[in-house]
């Protein structure tokens, strides 16, 4: 979903790229698939593979003292961590998702009409059970999205190839045994005024159940 997106290039203020956990782009990170294949049938979750090859990375500044690192492979799987500075020495969530879907809206209701989803106590999508907001709790019957730019970076120079806005929200459900199935419902608008959605699902990771 990312290739296709396209934005002015921008040198960074500090022109290294985080190298998050031994993760950076250019690299393999190997995954323990019983972080979710533990969870049997319940999981939705469509991916089950033990190796990711970096192609891309991205960042976000949440401009409140954390950062989020971004690492993508060519099919779109995302490997995400959350840390209190921008190198990424301080992490403190990793998260790995899969696309579910990805449409893109042919008229402004459909925009309005999926911002309203995202702003619901809780989501779901054809083939997909109920999930309940994460992010903020679900006490509020409506809740604001989340909203950031994300650099990216296709190469290691340490210039902005891309940049994309993003809406989201983080729902999740319960499952068997324990565990928790994560839903990232995104709107995301490029530089050039591309807008899609997209509904990505995620499970968390511990620090021992990856390596790169």
């Amino acid at each position: 979903m990312f290739d296709r997106l396209f934005g002015r290039k921008q040198p960074l203020a500090d022109t290294e790229l985080p190298t998050v956990r031994n993760v950076t782009l250019g690299r393999s990170v190997v995954l323990d698939p019983l972080a979710w294949r533990r969870f049997g049938d319940d999981l939705k979750f469509p991916f089950d593979a033990d190796t990711l090859q970096i192609v891309a990375q991205g960042l976000v500044d949440l401009n409140e003292g954390g950062f989020v690192h971004r690492f993508y492979t060519d099919d779109d799987i995302l490997f995400q961590a959350v840390s209190n500075d921008r190198a990424g020495a301080d992490v403190t969530d990793v998260t790995l998702f899969a696309p579910w879907r990805s449409t893109y809206p042919s008229g402004p209701w459909e925009r309005s009409e999926w911002r309203r989803r995202l702003t619901a106590r809780t989501f779901t999508d054809e083939g997909l059970p109920e999930y309940r907001r994460f992010w903020f709790d679900d006490v509020a019957e409506r809740q604001e999205p989340v909203t950031f730019w994300e650099d990216l970076h296709d190469d290691r120079d340490g210039i902005v190839d891309r940049r994309i806005f993003q809406v989201c929200m983080l729902f999740a459900r319960d499952l068997d045994g324990g565990g928790r199935e994560l839903l990232l419902a995104i709107d995301q608008e490029n530089e050039a005024g591309e807008v899609s959605f997209e509904i990505m699902l995620g499970v968390a990771l511990e620090l021992g159940e990856f390596r790169a």
